[in-house]
């Protein structure tokens, strides 16, 4: 018992914290690891989305937050990063517009939330991997729907 916790045998007016008390997150993005990776995403860094089956980069701090095939969806991470931090480009593979259909086109396009959306070549795109602040892998399954997101 410390010295402080021995004062208070009885009533205690003073707390004896040895630090101070931690405050729980209840609202938007829970996750500490990716928390703490989009914190250090500043200006014009870049910060990769991919689903499941986008190659490793050691070089590169991965968060996984894969759990099952489709869950999470890139979407779906987008869409919470996206409410609290300012995105002013995306890149994603121009193979992405073949091969998905106008419903899916258009879900990603108004993620993006008015960023300027551009499409390139997949191996063009695998190219700016080296320079991303982070990945964050998910347990999406749609075809080439992985995005770069530069921050503003």
């Amino acid at each position: 018992m410390t010295d402080e916790a021995a004062k208070c045998s009885g009533i205690c007016t003073e707390p004896f914290l040895a630090s101070p008390p931690l405050t729980m997150l209840i609202s938007g993005i829970l996750n500490p690891q990716l928390n703490a990776l989009i914190s250090r995403v500043r200006h014009t860094n870049s910060l990769v989305i991919a689903d499941w089956a986008f190659p490793f980069w050691p070089q590169i701090e991965t968060v996984d937050l894969s759990l099952t095939a489709g869950v999470p969806t890139v979407l779906q991470v987008l869409n919470a990063v996206r409410a609290n931090w300012k995105c002013d480009q995306v890149f994603m593979a121009r193979e992405f517009v073949s091969h998905n259909d106008r419903k899916t086109r258009g879900a990603f396009v108004k993620a993006c939330r008015g960023a300027d959306l551009q499409f390139e070549p997949h191996i063009e795109f695998k190219k700016r991997l080296p320079q991303a602040t982070g990945l964050i892998r998910t347990g999406d399954t749609t075809l080439y729907g992985n995005v770069i997101l530069i921050s503003g």
